[in-house]
């Protein structure tokens, strides 16, 4: 025979362990050079900036 379970998974018991299943919103910080949202510790998307760095090119992309 296969692996059955023991005994049945009550709703309760099944909502104890989902509970921590849930998704979170992305933390986002404001860009210092451009003022647009950006996630911390990584480049600004819209500017390409991190630390007063030029990193993305970003000049092309807006012609």
């Amino acid at each position: 025979m296969g692996a059955l379970p023991r005994r049945k998974i009550t709703r309760q018991q099944r909502g104890h362990r989902r509970q921590h299943l849930v998704l979170s919103a992305p933390s986002l910080s404001l860009c210092p050079n451009c003022g647009g949202y950006r996630r911390p510790h990584r480049v600004c998307l819209n500017c390409g900036t991190y630390k007063g760095r030029q990193y993305l090119n970003k000049e092309n992309a807006d012609a």
